[in-house]
């Protein structure tokens, strides 16, 4: 009973925040319809009542927003058919509040009250219930008592006809048992890779008759995807990185605001274990001396790592106190006890880097690259929005490219290159929302670049010229011929090796693998090797093609899965999980049947003047 009652106050809390984004709603409600539409639709003998479905949809387009990271305009949620996804979900609900209602289902009076004296929101400044917060609360959102217990009793009466639904749906353990037997079992098989270098003679190299034939016969196989043939206009600030002046005195104040980086002092490796006093310090070092432990021993002794004692590399004066005598000792030297930050400490030199000392003379080249660098990319902001403002007033990109400092290109682009132009996120975010409608505009670049673009053609699917495939092809007939001849070469040795005899004997290298399982990847293998040697039998020889090799593989054994706790366990979970999902489909294939049994209608006017109001 205590279970029954947590769960229908959950149901009670839900209810009154969605109440609660009433308030903070768009002002749908009857003055903002014009006061004469309250429903969108009715679904048997329910109506969805027009606030529940503006402030759901309102609800959803906030929630993608904050997932995308930008406000979504209805337009948008149209397009991606959120309005459609509510209002189905607000049907089935509704239609399950029908189906209820035709059984009988329903939870008295005295469970909505004792429902609503533990919401903590119709609670007073003592804890107990108070009348006038739980109706001022409902006023607030522009509810009445009855509506909003109505709304309770209906949301627990749903609750109920789905738990009857989906209560003691199962799905039986043999069903579990059999997939964690099947994901659980291993192979061990042995298997030798023959390449192009186990060929007797090499291949000849072919003609371009040869080579084009092949191409031909397998044109679907250098199709190119449709592709978008783009002029651009960039600006790059490499571009004009030449024309960047920098004077020496910028560059004089630059290398004296990086000295710690061009004047590092002498650092040494250091490992410092502190001590809570000076006597536990003094018999740890009298512990080195005299009874000839390790600092490691001494760093384990106290709980310790070196991890945790590391330093890192540090200079004299980060050392403080203990500077002087620190930078003093030789590697692997253990000195102290001396005072740190955290108290009397044995430091251990683990290693010396001398200083480096780099003169201004031989930093001015970095220097000036990395401050010209950061000037180009200052110019080319600057002349963004003088460019725009050209191509707003009707300048083209060749006039661009003739009169300014941006460059033209051409590419023919889809989304998977990669190299040039096409390597810059930002212009192929353009590119993808690009069309022949499209007037060019400047675009950023990650770089500090710009760019900007016109499409001028779309190219549908289509094969690669043969000329511009032909390595490919040559590759591909390469790889073909060697497999068919390694093929041969294998079947010759098939008789030995299915008689039992060993791969040595047949003069291969080959490989050991053990209780290896499915989703086992084999380094050197396709693909398809794994699941091909799940479907063989002990003492089966099987020859698998890759791409210019072939692999022979022996299935030694199969190793069935043993039933250990962990199997148990497993297999109870999964049992568990998927009983879930078999509830979930039972009751999704129950839903579709009462909204179909229990009939819809749906009033477009309505669904128009709430939609209307929406940005």
């Amino acid at each position: 009973m205590a279970k029954s009652k947590t769960s229908i106050s959950k149901i009670a809390v839900w209810i009154l925040l969605g109440l609660l984004f009433v308030g903070l709603s768009l002002g749908f409600g009857l003055d903002g319809l014009g006061g004469t539409i309250r429903t969108v639709g009715k679904v048997g003998d329910r109506h969805i009542d027009v606030q529940t479905y503006a402030n759901t949809l309102q609800r959803e387009m906030q929630a993608v927003g904050q997932q995308t990271g930008s406000p979504l305009t209805f337009a948008r949620a149209q397009a991606i058919g959120l309005d459609q996804a509510v209002l189905a979900r607000l049907v089935r609900a509704r239609a399950l509040d029908h189906e209820a209602g035709e059984m009988g289902l329903s939870v008295g009076d005295e469970t909505i009250r004792d429902e609503i004296l533990n919401i903590p929101a119709f609670r007073g400044l003592d804890g107990s219930f108070d009348r006038d917060a739980y109706r001022f609360t409902l006023d607030q959102q522009g509810t009445s008592e009855s509506e909003f217990e109505n709304q309770l009793r209906e949301e627990v009466s749903r609750s109920i006809l789905q738990g009857a639904i989906v209560s003691g749906v199962s799905m039986p353990e043999t069903y579990a048992r059999t997939l964690v037997s099947f994901l659980g079992e291993t192979r061990d098989f042995t298997w030798v890779r023959l390449g192009q270098a186990d060929l007797e003679t090499a291949l000849p190299a072919p003609s371009d008759e040869v080579l084009r034939a092949y191409y031909d016969d397998n044109l679907d196989d250098y199709e190119l995807p449709e592709t978008k043939r783009i002029t651009y206009a960039a600006l790059l600030p490499d571009m004009i990185l030449d024309s960047m002046e920098v004077e020496e005195s910028t560059l004089r104040a630059e290398y004296d605001a990086r000295a710690d980086q061009y004047n590092q002092p002498e650092r040494r490796l250091v490992e410092r274990l502190v001590y809570l006093d000076a006597d536990a310090a003094e018999r740890a070092a009298a512990q080195l001396e005299v009874d000839g432990t390790t600092f490691e021993a001494l760093v384990t002794e106290r709980g310790l790592e070196l991890a945790d004692v590391d330093m890192g590399d540090v200079n004299r004066l980060q050392l403080d106190a203990a500077g002087e005598a620190v930078f003093n000792a030789e590697v692997g030297d253990v000195v102290g006890p001396l005072p740190s930050a955290l108290g009397p400490a044995l430091f251990r030199v683990n290693g010396v880097l001398p200083a480096q000392t780099t003169s201004f003379e031989d930093a001015e080249p970095q220097l000036r690259q990395e401050l010209a660098l950061d000037a180009a990319r200052r110019q080319v902001a600057v002349l963004a929005e003088e460019f725009d403002n050209l191509l707003a007033g009707g300048a083209t990109l060749e006039e661009l490219d003739a009169e300014t400092d941006m460059q033209l290109g051409t590419i023919d682009w889809f989304p998977v290159m990669g190299e040039g132009i096409a390597a810059y996120d930002g212009f192929r975010d353009a590119a993808v929302e690009l069309t022949q409608d499209d007037f060019p505009e400047i675009v950023q670049l990650d770089d500090g670049g710009i760019v900007a673009m016109r499409m001028d053609e779309l190219l549908p699917p289509r094969p690669a010229p043969f000329e511009e495939a032909k390595l490919n092809v040559q590759g591909n007939w390469e790889a073909e011929q060697t497999e068919a001849r390694l093929t041969k070469k294998a079947e010759a040795l098939l008789p030995a090796l299915e008689a039992g005899e060993s791969f040595a004997s047949q003069s291969l290298d080959s490989i050991v693998e053990t209780d290896l399982d499915r989703s086992a990847f084999v380094q050197g293998t396709p693909p398809a090797f794994m699941p091909a040697v799940f479907e063989m039998e002990p003492g089966d020889v099987r020859i698998i093609p890759g791409y210019g090799a072939v692999l022979v593989v022996r299935l030694d054994a199969i190793n069935e899965t043993t039933d250990t706790p962990e199997v148990q366990a497993e297999t109870e979970a999964l049992s568990a999980e998927m009983g879930q999902l078999l509830a979930g489909e039972i009751f999704n294939i129950f839903g579709e049947d009462v909204v179909l049994r229990a009939g819809t209608q749906i009033n477009q006017q309505a669904l128009d003047a709430v939609h209307v109001n929406f940005p």
